[in-house]
C-alpha cells in the first residue's frame, strides 16, 4: 500500500490554502482512529514537537494548562500555536489555552499541522505554528454511535447523524458525553487526607447546516461544551460552560476564490483554590474564581492563481472582553480584566521558476487594550527546490504574540504555588529560520528539519519566593531566549505493516543559560501498525527526556517513556469493536511540582463498540 501524499500547504478554509516552505503533517481519520488517546491532544503527541504546557493529559489537567506548544516554543499555559476548527479559532479568547474536550476525534476528517511561522496569514496566536482541524463531510442518511467503557469507572458515549437533501443542502448533529473517576495525581508516599481522585465529566454537542453549491458554499454551525473537573483535593475543582456560533461563506470564479467568516463565543469559567498543609492532611479554601468572557471575530480572504504564481490576501479582526472576579476567604474581592482588540491585514504569495518555488509574505497587526496600543510587522520569505523524490526547503520569518487577558489580569494557584498576574506585560517577539530536506517515495518518506528561533520578552512564570511549603511566582517578560534544534519525521509501509518514527531535539535556553521550563531537549515517538482485512492493531511508544518545572531550574522532571496499544476488529459491515491501553507498562512519571510532586496517569484501559452506516 502507498503512503498518503505529502502536503506542502496548510488549508485555511475550504479550498483556500497557503503554500508553505515547511513540513506540514497531515493526520487523517483512519490514523486518528488507530492512535491511542481519549481526547485529541493525546492523539497528536506522536507529532514531533507537539506538547501541552505540562505533561498531563487533558483528561485531568486544569484547563488553564492546556495551551499547545510546537517545537518547544512556550513555557506557560497560553498557546503559542493557533488551533482552527473549520477555519474558526478555538483557542480560548481570555487565556489562549484549548479546551481539548470540546473537539471530538470521531467527527474530524483530518488534522493539518504546520510547525513554525513560515506563512504570514495567521496572526499573533500562531507564533509557533498552526493546527487546522476539519470536520467530516456530511453524507446521505449517515448515522454512527459509539460506547467505550474502561477502568476507573470510565464511560464514553458518542453519536452523530448527517443527511443531504437535493444534493446541495446538508445538516449534521453530533454529541459526546464522557466521565471518569480519574486517578490520584500525587505519589502514594506523599498523599494525605486531602488528596482525592482527579477526574472529569463533560458533555459536548454541535450542529451544522451547509449549502453545498457548485461555485458558492455556506455553513452555519454551533457547538457547546459543559465540563466539571475535580483537581485532586476535596476543595479544588473547576467547571466551564461555553458556546460558539460561527458562519462562513465561500465562493469561487475561474481562478479566484474568496471567503468571509464570522464567529461569536461566550464562556464562563469557575475555579476554587486552597492552601494545603505540609502533611497534606488539612486544607483551607483561599478563594473562589469566576471568569465570564465573550469574543467576536471576523475575517475575509481572497486568492488568485495562475500556472506559475498564487496570491492569498485578506484581513481579520478579533475582540475579547473578560473579567476575573476572586471571592477571597474569609472576606474580600479581587477583580481584574478588560477588553482587547486585535486586527490585521496580510498577503502571502508564491511563484515558480523552473524547479524552484519562492515564497513571500507580510502581515501588519495591531493590538489594542485600554491605555496601550501596539503594532507589529511580520514578514516571511522562503524557497523550495524539488527534483525527483527530493525536496529542499528553507524559510525565515518574524512573528509575535500579545499577552492574553489571563496573563495580564488573572491570578491562580496550583497546589501551594501561587502565580500572580502582571498588567505591564509586553508582547513576545520571535525571529525564526529553518531549513529542511524531504525524501518522498510511494512506500517510504523522511523529512529532516533544522530550526533556530530567537525569542525576545518571552512571557514566563518567574519565581519570586520559594520555600518547601509555598512558591510565589509572577508572569514576567523574561530575558531573551534562544531555541535551536532539529526534527525528524519518517514513515514506511510494506504490505499490511506500517511504521512511523519521529524525533525532536530542541535546546531552549534563556540568555542567562538556564533552560526554558517545561521543554524537554529530546522527544520521540514510534508506532508499528498492522492493517489486514477486518483487523487493525497499533503499538505506540512516546518518550520524553528530562525537563524543568521552573525558570530557575530547581525542580527537575525526569524523563520517561510510555507504551500504548490499540486494537480494532470489524465484526460486520456496520459494527466494529475496539480495545485500547495507555501507559501499558504502568510507569509512574512526574508532571510538575507545586511544590509537592504531581504524577501522570497510571495504566488506563477501555473497550467498546461502534456502529456506523446508513439509515
Amino acid at each position: 500500500m502507498k503512503l498518503e501524499p505529502v502536503r506542502t500547504s496548510i488549508t485555511v478554509v475550504e479550498s483556500l490554502a497557503a503554500e508553505a516552505p515547511a513540513a506540514v503533517s497531515v493526520i487523517n481519520r483512519q490514523q486518528m482512529a488507530l492512535t491511542p488517546g481519549v481526547n485529541l491532544d493525546d492523539r497528536l503527541r506522536s507529532v514531533p514537537g507537539f506538547s501541552l504546557f505540562r505533561r498531563s493529559s487533558s483528561v485531568v489537567a486544569h484547563p488553564t494548562t492546556q495551551g499547545v506548544s510546537l517545537r518547544g516554543i512556550g513555557s506557560s499555559g497560553a498557546s503559542r500555536s493557533l488551533v482552527l476548527w473549520d477555519g474558526i479559532p478555538v483557542n480560548d479568547a481570555f487565556g489562549g489555552w484549548v479546551y481539548w474536550t470540546r473537539l471530538s476525534p470521531d467527527e474530524l476528517e483530518r488534522v493539518e499541522i504546520s510547525r513554525g511561522a513560515s506563512t504570514s496569514i495567521f496572526g499573533d496566536r500562531a507564533m509557533g505554528g498552526a493546527i487546522a482541524l476539519f470536520s467530516r463531510e456530511p453524507t446521505r442518511r449517515h448515522l454512527f454511535g459509539r460506547y467505550e467503557g474502561g477502568g476507573r469507572n470510565t464511560h464514553d458515549l458518542a453519536a452523530g447523524f448527517s443527511n443531504l437533501w437535493a444534493a446541495r443542502w446538508a445538516a449534521s448533529v453530533e454529541g459526546r458525553a464522557y466521565s471518569t473517576d480519574g486517578y490520584f495525581i500525587v505519589p502514594a508516599d506523599r498523599r494525605g487526607a486531602v488528596d482525592t481522585l482527579a477526574g472529569v465529566r463533560f458533555v459536548t454537542a454541535g450542529a451544522r447546516a451547509d449549502y453545498l453549491g457548485g461555485a458558492h458554499r455556506f455553513f452555519l454551525k454551533s457547538d457547546i461544551l459543559v465540563e466539571d473537573r475535580k483537581n485532586g483535593t476535596g476543595l479544588q475543582n473547576n467547571s466551564t460552560g461555553l458556546g460558539t456560533v460561527a458562519a462562513r461563506y465561500f465562493g469561487e470564479r475561474g481562478r479566484q476564490t474568496w471567503s468571509v467568516l464570522g464567529f461569536h463565543s461566550r464562556e464562563e469559567f469557575h475555579s476554587s483554590f486552597s492552601a494545603i498543609a505540609a502533611n497534606r492532611n488539612t486544607e483551607s479554601l483561599t478563594f473562589r474564581q469566576t471568569v465570564p468572557a465573550e469574543s467576536v471575530g471576523a475575517a475575509g480572504l481572497w486568492s488568485a492563481g495562475h500556472s506559475h504564481w498564487n496570491l492569498l490576501a485578506g484581513g481579520d479582526v478579533f475582540r475579547v472582553e473578560g473579567y476575573s472576579t476572586d471571592s477571597l476567604v474569609p472576606t474580600g474581592k479581587r477583580v481584574g480584566g478588560g477588553t482587547q482588540l486585535q486586527r490585521g491585514v496580510f498577503a502571502q504569495s508564491d511563484f515558480t521558476a523552473g524547479a524552484a518555488r519562492f515564497f513571500l509574505g507580510a502581515r501588519e497587526h495591531l493590538t489594542g487594550q485600554p491605555g496601550r496600543d501596539s503594532s507589529f510587522f511580520s514578514p516571511s520569505a522562503g524557497a523550495v527546490v524539488g527534483r525527483g523524490r527530493l525536496r529542499a526547503r528553507g524559510s525565515v520569518y518574524r512573528s509575535f504574540r500579545a499577552p492574553t487577558l489571563n496573563e495580564l489580569y488573572r491570578e491562580f494557584r496550583a497546589g501551594n504555588a501561587t502565580t500572580q498576574a502582571n498588567p505591564d506585560l509586553r508582547q513576545e517577539t520571535l525571529f525564526g529560520s529553518e531549513a529542511g530536506l524531504d525524501f518522498v517515495g510511494e512506500t517510504a518518506r523522511a523529512r529532516l528539519t533544522f530550526f533556530r528561533n530567537d525569542l525576545k520578552d518571552l512571557i514566563t512564570n518567574v519565581t519570586l519566593r520559594s520555600t518547601p511549603q509555598a512558591i510565589v511566582r509572577q508572569r514576567q517578560n523574561a530575558a531573551s531566549a534562544l531555541s535551536r534544534g532539529a526534527e525528524l519525521d519518517t514513515a514506511a509501509r510494506r504490505g499490511p505493516w506500517r511504521g512511523e518514527l519521529s524525533y525532536l531535539f530542541v535546546d531552549s535556553r534563556f540568555s542567562t543559560r538556564e533552560r526554558v521550563p517545561q521543554i524537554a531537549r529530546h522527544q520521540g515517538s514510534a508506532l508499528v501498525g498492522f492493517d489486514r482485512g477486518a483487523t487493525l492493531v497499533t503499538l505506540g511508544l512516546r518518550s520524553y527526556a528530562a525537563q524543568f518545572e521552573d525558570e530557575r531550574n530547581q525542580f527537575l522532571l525526569p524523563g520517561y517513556a510510555s507504551l500504548q496499544l490499540v486494537a480494532r476488529r470489524r465484526l460486520s459491515a456496520r459494527v466494529s469493536a475496539v480495545a485500547a491501553f495507555e501507559n501499558l507498562l504502568n510507569r509512574e512519571y512526574l508532571t510538575g511540582f507545586s511544590p509537592t510532586p504531581a504524577i501522570g496517569p497510571p495504566r488506563l484501559w477501555r473497550v467498546g463498540v461502534r456502529w456506523e452506516g446508513k439509515l
